[in-house]
């Protein structure tokens, strides 16, 4: 199935970065809406505006249907992950069938603890994230989570310029000393004009199509020192796959003026990303469209060569660009973004619940590649229920007793609570010294 995810996507993350602000920052809105889609296949008996919709950017069977697409047949150079826990005293069979439509990848079963939750952000996230972005309470009855990863080298490494290439109207230029610069080949740059945000400079660094034992220099890959999949957390499993299915994966880059509002270059790098590969993109500008001269953007400038063009024109283009990581964490309750819409739809489930939900992100663009991770989260929240009494008892096995080992077959076969083994308990043995270690792993 082909999913048609590039304008939703771009809607969702207009909202979402604009909760944000100008500040540097990485998200995943991808990761977010993913959790959405989740609670998109849920009856709506409502009847009334949907919201949860709106969020998503399209209607909630094929937004369900997307993420299924996604899920189900993963990305080998992206690891996606979702999950769906739920409080076991809250099971019920409208939410048990409600899990059970989720997409076939997505995990499902009681809500684990704090430290359970911390550990599937681990995996998940090839181990940039350490922690899952919300505390687990009393209070929690349905858990939702999705976790995304990549790392990858690129396919021709970065050449090395001064910072000084960033140029004189830079207000990094100064403060920093090296940069990165695109090699003679294997990157893509242009100039491209835009409805969004006018004129702007685009770089698309590639990831390596295919796992080679180190980079040049003979290190391996500065973002990760490793191969290029990160297929179910791990590293380097379906590189070669990938390569020989066509998939990759591409980092792409977009300058405007400086005058320009940060969310008009967002929504221009958006919808130039959508279109990156194409071997004409939309909006590409000639450069003897242009003038000649220094812009904050660039310098073109004219100069004598032999060429093969016909016309006996060539363009050239390089790019200039630092190095950058982010870490973050990013509040989802934000109006529009769809987590209350979100608790709407899954009341008739779960109960009136409110809805808490966050994104961690880390990342990294270096010289030799790219790694970045995020784990969103999407907690609700019940009122306690009222003070009570509960008894508590706590068995004791300390005088003879009796034992009944008995098979079991839920296909009703003939076995089915047949009494195996039985006996008298009388006198027992004391715990093994080897017994202490915990059991391997597996």
């Amino acid at each position: 199935m082909t999913t048609n995810l590039p304008a939703p996507l771009a809607r969702y993350a207009a909202r979402l970065h604009d909760s944000i602000g100008d500040r540097h920052h990485l998200a995943s809105p991808l990761g977010a809406w993913l959790l959405l889609a989740l609670g998109a296949s849920a009856d709506d008996p409502d009847g009334g505006p949907d919201h949860l919709a709106d969020a998503l950017g399209t209607d909630r069977a094929t937004a369900a249907r997307a993420a299924a697409a996604l899920l189900d047949a993963p990305h080998p150079l992206v690891s996606s992950a979702t999950a769906g826990w739920h409080r076991p005293d809250a099971a019920s069979p409208a939410l048990a069938a409600w899990l059970a439509s989720l997409p076939r990848a997505t995990a499902t079963g009681p809500l684990p603890d704090q430290a359970g939750l911390d550990a599937w952000a681990r995996e998940h996230s090839a181990g940039l994230i350490e922690r899952f972005p919300l505390t687990v309470s009393p209070r929690v009855v349905l858990a939702l989570a999705s976790a995304l990863a990549t790392r990858i080298s690129w396919a021709v490494p970065f050449d090395v310029a001064p910072a000084a290439a960033l140029g004189p109207q830079s207000p990094w230029a100064g403060r920093l000393t090296r940069v990165l610069r695109t090699p003679s080949g294997g990157h893509r740059a242009w100039i491209a004009a835009t409805p969004e945000a006018g004129d702007v400079a685009v770089h698309v660094a590639e990831a390596r199509p295919a796992p080679t034992a180190a980079a040049p220099d003979g290190r391996g890959t500065a973002a990760g020192r490793g191969d290029t999949d990160v297929s179910r957390g791990r590293v380097g499993q379906d590189a070669d796959a990938a390569g020989a299915a066509g998939a990759g994966l591409s980092v792409v880059s977009v300058a405007a003026a400086p005058e320009v509002a940060p969310q008009r270059v967002l929504a221009a790098a958006y919808r130039i990303a959508a279109d990156a590969d194409a071997s004409a993109p939309a909006g590409r500008r000639s450069l003897f469209d242009l003038p000649l001269g220094a812009t904050p953007l660039w310098t073109l400038r004219e100069e004598s060569i032999r060429t093969h063009a016909r016309d006996g024109r060539e363009e050239r283009h390089a790019a200039t660009l630092p190095c950058w990581s982010a870490r973050d964490e990013h509040d989802l309750g934000g109006p529009g973004l769809g987590f209350a819409a979100l608790a709407g739809v899954l009341a008739p489930l779960i109960g009136d619940a409110e809805m808490q939900a966050r994104q961690v992100v880390a990342a990294r663009y270096t010289r030799y590649g790219f790694e970045a991770a995020a784990v969103t989260g999407a907690f609700a929240l019940t009122s306690l229920p009222p003070q009570g009494v509960a008894r508590v008892a706590e068995l004791r096995f300390g005088h003879p007793y009796a034992v009944v080992a008995v098979a079991t077959d839920r296909r009703g076969g003939p076995w089915h609570r047949v009494p195996v083994f039985s006996g008298w308990v009388a006198e027992p043995d004391d715990l093994p010294e080897a017994d202490l270690a915990d059991p391997p792993e597996g």
